[in-house]
């Protein structure tokens, strides 16, 4: 009888341990796909960058330290993305998305420039990247969550030991971005 008993509880420690690491695989893996969600959206930021800056540099051209910077800070976000590190990847947008503000400051000097419906057509585009990256950031955060309280719970952080899953980073805003701007008409 009690050879029934112990050969029970080994068969679900078996099943529990079968069943939390495909559960653990799962969370694995929509944190990974959200990840690449935020990739396809990176690249596609880092792919109109240069027509957005053409555009302004064929109405500011003096405005030479504006374009070497969103160069520069494109270059680096596209190195950081190559390494995975959402760290290292949120920093380089940040510094992305600094520069891009500023190179929309110098546009607001050119009226030519603000008309032009190429110009308009890529700020819409740039506009909308942004919204989907928000909100593909939103999705991957959502999904780490998941995945880190999983890893984190017991007994199931045993089984995450145990086949070294390990928890993922955020991928957040700056502190600069989470302050309300104060938009003024």
């Amino acid at each position: 009888m009690e050879l029934y008993i112990i050969g029970g509880i080994i068969v679900l420690i078996i099943l529990y341990t079968i069943f939390t690491y495909n559960r653990l695989i799962k969370f694995k893996n929509r944190a990974e796909e959200a990840w690449s969600d935020i990739d396809v959206q990176l690249k596609r930021r880092h792919d109109l960058i240069p027509n957005l800056v053409n555009t302004v540099r064929g109405y500011a051209e003096h405005e030479k330290e504006v374009f070497r910077e969103v160069t520069e800070a494109r270059s680096s976000a596209i190195q950081a993305k190559e390494g995975g590190d959402p760290k290292e990847v949120q920093k380089a947008e940040n510094q992305l998305e600094g520069a891009l503000k500023s190179l929309f400051a110098v546009s607001e000097d050119y009226p030519d420039l603000k008309a032009s419906e190429n110009f308009k057509e890529l700020q819409r585009e740039l506009t909308d990247t942004e919204n989907k990256i928000q909100a593909a950031r939103r999705f991957y955060n959502r999904n780490v969550k998941a995945l880190n309280i999983k890893i984190q719970k017991f007994p199931a952080n045993i089984i995450a030991n145990i086949f070294n899953f390990e928890e993922r980073e955020f991928f957040e805003a700056e502190e600069e971005e989470r302050q309300n701007i104060d938009v003024s008409f």
